[in-house]
């Protein structure tokens, strides 16, 4: 999949609140060796280093575009590698592991959490930020989009799958995997947009890109114009738009 650093940067401070909120929930101590799966641009994951005091932090994204970024940010323990965190096992034990915005990408939580849980040293901690915005029109309208012709036969009838389980499938889950303490909540955020146009310029940096990988850029175009077609109408305008989007946010220690 495509990443676009500037595109997803273009709401930096709404994108950055979560991953703050999630990092509140982690206990510092000394020594800490930290994994970021799917670290992004890496300015959030040398916050994360920075403020836990940690001695190792290790990002690891799949997207040359944001890992290039990243690398401003390595450095004092901090080092990026490119991995496919869906297929990532730990080679080592980790203090914590930390996750912002990324497995909604990822199927089988239940299984994906025990290896995320089998990574941890005695007493880690699991930290992780995940939309849940799928019942929202600019989720439910791209999905729509989606089945329609030409772009359901130029992906193969591809439908986005979206994995991500309530909240309390996650307190069990976590229950399940033996951790002693735990932490989930789901908490909804108030944007609020200039305008109900920039909703798309929102999703172009995150949800749409699965579509724009799988469609050639004449297509593309087309499935972004049927899209702004499809949702504008779906949302109120007025100024600013306010656009809440709901996240859940794990924590949980061994």
């Amino acid at each position: 999949m495509a990443w676009d650093p500037e595109q997803y940067a273009r709401f930096r401070a709404e994108r950055a609140q979560p991953f703050h909120d999630l990092a509140a929930l982690v206990q510092a101590r000394a020594g800490l060796r930290v994994v970021d799966l799917g670290c992004g641009p890496g300015e959030l994951t040398r916050q994360l280093h920075d403020g836990l005091a940690a001695t190792a932090t290790l990002g690891l994204d799949s997207s040359p575009e944001m890992l290039a970024k990243a690398a401003t940010h390595a450095g004092g323990g901090v080092r990026f590698e490119r991995a496919d965190i869906a297929a990532w096992r730990a080679e080592a034990q980790y203090d914590l592991v930390f996750s912002n915005a990324a497995l909604h990408w990822l199927p089988d939580h239940r299984a994906l959490f025990a290896r995320l849980r089998a990574a941890l040293a005695p007493g880690g901690q699991l930290a992780v930020q995940m939309p849940a915005n799928f019942d929202h029109p600019s989720h439910v309208t791209a999905f729509e989009v989606a089945r329609e012709e030409p772009f359901r036969s130029a992906m193969g009838g591809y439908e986005r799958d979206w994995p991500v389980l309530a909240p309390e499938a996650y307190a069990v889950l976590l229950h399940e995997l033996g951790f002693q303490r735990q932490h989930v909540r789901l908490q909804v955020y108030l944007h609020l947009l200039d305008r109900r146009d920039d909703v798309v310029e929102w999703v172009k940096g995150s949800l749409l890109t699965d579509y724009q990988a799988r469609l050639s850029t004449e297509l593309f175009e087309r499935f972004l114009a049927r899209y702004r077609e499809c949702l504008l109408p779906r949302l109120a305008d007025v100024h600013p738009h306010p656009f809440p989007f709901k996240r859940l946010l794990l924590w949980a220690q061994s």
